[in-house]
């Protein structure tokens, strides 16, 4: 994330860390083919965070391509690192440290890259537009800027679960109690337009699943860790009362279980040009 700890809602602990890293193996595959990248592509990968995708991108576009990572939290730029030679791919990966307004491009840089990409980052920031604009910039003509992100408010749970649903609603508002917009998502194409940039098209990558399936398990740690992770901001805020907040994660754990349990979400996703 392009946010400092004192700004990303979630932190950079290690238990969020290896949250994020459990979440990317749940969504990477699908924003990498919405991506679809080609051999050779230059790519700009903005707010990298841990660099799971960065490095998916770059096995993508091949040795004629590259892929230029930029995060700004030093603790996530580490654990990128760490992560990537661990798993014998530290040449996959270019990482500079910098913010995501004023990109740490050097000149031959800006107007260079076939694709900037941003994901989960325009939510944590507080003037997204901005951001957008840098990413325009770092844009060849004819290239593509790709956003993805939230729009909290589309999450559904079957059968429904009134305590979950305020709990996640209190959840989300931290981000406006911070000056962020969790409705961002809604908000892509408008932004890519503002930016310069002409929107060529929008969808949502399907972040979901129901009992049964084999990602089911594994959303479901996710969701619940967003929220034990947000505890003390929602709590701060007033959003809700410690019973209650415990009252409605207990609720949670309870759904989880049920033999129809479903969960529907999507991450918007924009693609605009220069």
């Amino acid at each position: 994330m392009e946010a400092s700890d004192s700004d990303y809602l979630h932190g950079t602990r290690p238990d969020e860390q290896r949250r994020l890293s459990r979440l990317n193996a749940l969504i990477n595959r699908a924003s990498l083919e919405a991506l679809a990248l080609r051999e050779g592509d230059r790519v700009l990968d903005v707010g990298a965070g841990l660099g799971q995708l960065t490095r998916l991108m770059r096995r993508r576009v091949g040795p004629r391509g590259r892929v230029l990572g930029i995060e700004r939290d030093a603790e996530q730029l580490a654990e990128a690192r760490r992560q990537a030679e661990a798993e014998g791919e530290a040449t996959l990966l270019e990482l500079r440290e910098g913010d995501a307004v004023s990109l740490p491009l050097e000149p031959d840089e800006w107007g260079s890259f076939d694709v900037a990409h941003a994901r989960f980052l325009l939510e944590h920031v507080r003037v997204p537009l901005a951001v957008v604009h840098s990413m325009v910039r770092a844009v060849r003509p004819g290239g593509r800027v790709i956003l993805e992100d939230d729009d909290h408010e589309v999450l559904r749970l079957s059968p429904a679960e009134p305590a979950v649903e305020e709990l996640w609603r209190a959840y989300y508002l931290t981000y406006e109690r911070q000056g962020r917009d969790p409705y961002i998502g809604r908000r892509l194409v408008s932004l890519l337009h503002e930016a310069g940039a002409r929107p060529v098209a929008n969808r949502c990558l399907f972040f979901g699943a129901c009992q049964g399936s084999a990602d089911f398990d594994p959303l479901m740690d996710n969701f619940i860790g967003i929220i034990e992770g947000a505890r003390s901001r929602i709590l701060e805020h007033g959003l809700t009362d410690e019973v209650r907040f415990d009252e409605a994660l207990a609720a949670f754990r309870r759904w989880r279980r049920l033999p129809d349990a479903a969960l529907w979400y999507t991450i918007a996703w924009a693609e605009g040009r220069p």
